[in-house]
């Protein structure tokens, strides 16, 4: 494939999407659509534009917990996912109870821990929540994946079990936990965003689900997709930087990066 060809297709999204903005724009112009049931894309630009000083400091409060949470949720994962794999009696005693917190629906415990929690920590919980356990699940896996041939050299060596661990099994782990990050950065926004939807609805909150629901009270439809944009693009962006440090990271060594020959 040609160097124009290649340039070719990964503009390709960005003509669809230009396309269906247009699309739509045209459709709310001689359609004739109220704002109030559905706003243009220019007036949803303008409205972000005008309405920047405070669903700038909401899109602040979103990502500082959404950040907080991934950070506490792959240290809790990785230190709880380490010990599992030293003691398979604590994994077998323990791991049911991280599944039953993941099969949960978040928006049914988020109503709850407003009950027993200030609104900042019961979002931030909930964030934690969603994102811990594609943390423990994928690193305990790569743990667990380590080469038994390997394993087995590392023994006849008199190699510790905290050696085997060090120089063994984390770095067999590492795809499997860079794997886990990538879904766990998705989701513990999707968690901030329920829980603040939660605590919107009983008036307290702060971050970008807040403004949503309180536009949606005021009708203030335009307001409602302008959070919403900056929802998606904070989502984008979040997969994007842990995209970028999983290649960082494995395209020295890992056959998952590896450049294409050619």
């Amino acid at each position: 494939m040609t160097r124009h060809a290649r340039f070719s297709q990964r503009l390709l999204p960005f003509g669809v999407f230009f396309i269906v903005l247009a699309a739509w724009e045209a459709l709310v112009r001689l359609g004739e659509i109220p704002p109030y049931i559905l706003p243009a894309p220019t007036l949803v630009a303008a409205t972000l534009v005008q309405d920047w000083g405070t669903l700038s400091a909401s899109l602040w409060a979103t990502l500082r917990t959404t950040a907080l949470a991934l950070a506490l949720a792959v240290g809790g994962g990785v230190a709880l996912a380490i010990l599992f794999a030293q003691w398979r009696w604590l994994e077998r005693s323990f791991f049911p109870f991280a599944v039953v917190l993941q099969v949960t629906p978040i928006i049914a415990i988020a109503p709850l821990l407003l009950v027993y929690l200030e609104p900042g920590t019961a979002v931030l919980v909930c964030a934690f929540l969603v994102a811990f356990f594609p943390i423990l699940s994928n690193t305990a896996l790569g743990l667990a994946s380590a080469d038994h041939n390997l394993r087995d050299l590392f023994r006849l060596y008199g190699a510790s079990r905290w050696q085997q661990l060090r120089l063994l099994r984390l770095p067999s782990a590492m795809p499997y936990f860079l794997g886990g990050l990538r879904i766990a950065g998705g989701l513990s926004l999707i968690g901030a965003i329920a829980a603040e939807i939660a605590a919107g609805t009983a008036g307290r909150g702060a971050g970008l689900a807040y403004r949503i629901v309180e536009a949606g009270y005021r009708l203030n439809i335009p307001r409602m997709f302008a959070a919403l944009l900056l929802i998606s693009l904070a989502g984008i962006a979040i997969y994007l930087a842990l995209e970028a440090v999983s290649r960082f990271v494995l395209r020295r060594w890992h056959e998952s990066r590896a450049e294409p020959q050619g």
